[in-house]
């Protein structure tokens, strides 16, 4: 499947990332940091190969909750969250969707850390999880993702 690359940019314009591949999988995080990072009552991430995603102009920053299993990333003038590297996991990074003009991406596939939900918020996510699913999940959870939004196979 053919897939035309993408920019986003942060709120100031000064930050410009660009991905190349369509996202592994979307998801909304209900944890209190992610709360207290995005201000709001969770925050949207699109998983993507980490060999898609490039910073094409600007610094990002490391900044907010950071190590030893979360570096997040920043434009260093409007301090927008951009992006979140796990660590141990070099193979993928969480992008902020809401970076790209593309609101399909911002489609919560799967929600985590409801546990700590508030009360009144809910998502459409089609699987919900307390904490994290296990990792023995994941790869029926991304087939699943690429089938319905009819990506490639996210094995490849």
């Amino acid at each position: 499947m053919e897939f035309d690359s993408q920019t986003g940019i942060c709120r100031c314009g000064r930050l410009v990332i660009e991905v190349s591949a369509p996202p592994l999988m979307t998801a909304a995080c209900h944890c209190r940091g992610c709360q207290r990072m995005s201000s709001s009552a969770f925050s949207l991430t699109a998983i993507f190969p980490a060999a898609a995603f490039h910073v094409v102009a600007g610094t990002p920053v490391k900044g907010g909750a950071q190590g030893p299993e979360l570096d997040h990333y920043f434009c260093p003038d409007c301090k927008t969250w951009m992006f979140t590297r796990i660590v141990g996991m070099d193979d993928i990074v969480n992008v902020r969707p809401t970076m790209f003009d593309r609101p399909d991406w911002c489609d919560p596939f799967i929600e985590t850390m409801t546990s700590a939900r508030l009360p009144w918020a809910s998502t459409p996510a089609r699987h919900s999880y307390a904490a994290f699913p296990e990792m023995a999940d994941f790869p029926a959870l991304l087939q699943e993702f690429a089938n319905e939004r009819g990506t490639q196979d996210p094995s490849t």
